[in-house]
């Protein structure tokens, strides 16, 4: 594939043989007829599901409370807004992808932009919020087990329970086998959400709702956060493009997910805000009554479960690859490449329990890691992207002069990144502070 053709490359279409080959020539798991374990197997269809395991989980949660702090106007309009700004950034990090075959994580990205500085940052900053997002998911589970079953046991034990089939379906050395357990996840979170949403509808009356509402910088972010964080999920696209089997259509995955994922979240946020009213809690399901919300944790627990698989899958696979690339032992069935995934994604989940249990202000740790590299890598980081391939292959200066419209927008979104990465860190500090102040931080592994 020749890299001086265009800005947007694809392989769609007029793909030739040669042009493949060459792609493959540079790819991470490259030629692969000949291979034991075959990574590049997913459809299109499969990576837009497991794209909406892991962003369409227990975020969405968050959002009717963050309606309730703002309204409901400026709510809806917050939650499109980046939605579609999601969906930019993720075209421009296909983009890229696709002209630099080489990439398979957030790191390869960041030492093609950065050089080995860049590669470790970014590299670390992908598995700190993997980990962490997977003890994320693991709270969710403990939330949702404690409800079913009347809190009888303690709040550790619960997580204990849920990071056993966590870690057992994190173990496939390919996601082709986690997206097809994706697909029960999927169905899951959208069945529960219908739940909660007839729950609400059938339990509260309309209730006196906001359409706008007025509040100081440090609760309105709070609650833009949780819309952000919804959305944080463009950390693994590298990964998943690299598995694809044609990853010219990555694109179309995008597009299902952004648009599926924006419409679920408007229609769920407002029905709940709407029927329960400024009262509504985070998570949401906690609002309804007790056989409701048992009704939709209960059904929404295999989509926590394979989310944090995902996550913690993540990970592994980015440190697996690092220490294996060329290697026979990637893509060979060996005794050491197994022992090494196998002990990568153990550790992995095993960081994510102790951190889940064992840090009395965890909440607050994801808060902090998903500002410090969620906002970069959902949408700052992808300016950058867009910048640096204008420079290289289109002419320097001059590329981005005639380009202004793009050159604008990629500046914009790398001072959106900057802003809520900053902002997000304040917050999600001061957040902290005043829990130890209320007391409200709890001993750690403690029930």
């Amino acid at each position: 594939m020749s890299e001086k053709k265009s800005l947007s490359p694809s392989l769609e279409g007029a793909e030739t043989l040669r042009e493949r080959e060459a792609y493959d020539n540079k790819d991470v798991f490259g030629h692969e007829e000949e291979h034991d374990i075959r990574y590049k197997t997913l459809s299109w269809e499969l990576v837009a599901v497991l794209m909406i395991a892991e962003i369409v989980s227990n975020g969405m949660l968050s959002l009717p409370s963050s309606l309730a702090v703002v309204g409901l106007v400026p709510g809806i309009v917050v939650i499109v807004f980046l939605g579609v700004f999601g969906l930019f950034t993720a075209w421009i990090l296909i983009q890229f992808k696709l002209r630099h075959p080489e990439v398979h994580n957030m790191g390869d990205a960041g030492l093609i932009l950065f050089g080995p500085v860049g590669r470790e940052v970014l590299s670390f900053g992908t598995i700190v919020f993997a980990v962490f997002a997977t003890g994320g998911q693991l709270l969710a589970g403990q939330i949702a087990l404690g409800s079913l079953s009347n809190g009888k046991l303690c709040l550790m034990l619960y997580t204990g329970i849920f990071a056993i089939p966590t870690l057992v379906c994190s173990l496939p050395r390919t996601l082709d086998s986690l997206s097809w357990l994706s697909v029960p996840s999927v169905i899951s979170i959208i069945v529960a959400g219908i739940v909660g949403m007839i729950g609400a509808g059938i339990n509260f009356p309309v209730a006196n709702f906001s359409v706008a509402m007025k509040t100081d910088f440090v609760t309105a972010f709070i609650s833009v956060t949780n819309p952000v964080f919804a959305y944080a999920g463009h950390f693994m696209f590298f990964i998943l493009i690299s598995e694809m089997k044609h990853p010219e259509h990555a694109m179309r995955a995008a597009w299902v997910l952004q648009t599926f994922a924006t419409v679920f979240y408007v229609v769920f946020a407002v029905v709940l805000y709407i029927y329960v009213g400024p009262t509504v809690a985070s998570p949401a399901f906690t609002s309804l009554p007790d056989k409701w919300q048992k009704a939709a944790y209960g059904i929404a627990i295999p989509n926590f479960l394979i989310a944090g698989s995902l996550y913690s899958h993540t990970a592994a696979k980015l440190l697996f690859v690092r220490f294996f690339r060329k290697s026979r032992h990637l893509y060979t069935n060996t005794v050491l490449g197994w022992a090494v995934w196998i002990t990568l994604v153990f550790l992995m989940n095993a960081a994510a329990f102790v951190l889940a249990v064992g840090v009395p202000i965890f909440n607050y740790l994801i808060g902090i890691a998903a500002s410090l590299f969620a906002s970069w890598y959902t949408y700052g980081i992808a300016g950058a992207f867009w910048l640096y391939d204008a420079w290289v292959y289109k002419g320097g200066m001059l590329a981005l002069k005639t380009r202004w419209p793009m050159t604008g927008l990629s500046v914009a979104t790398l001072a959106a990144g900057a802003f809520i990465c900053v902002a997000g860190m304040y917050v999600s500090i001061k957040q902290i502070v005043d829990a130890y102040a209320s007391r409200q931080v709890t001993a750690p592994f403690s029930c």
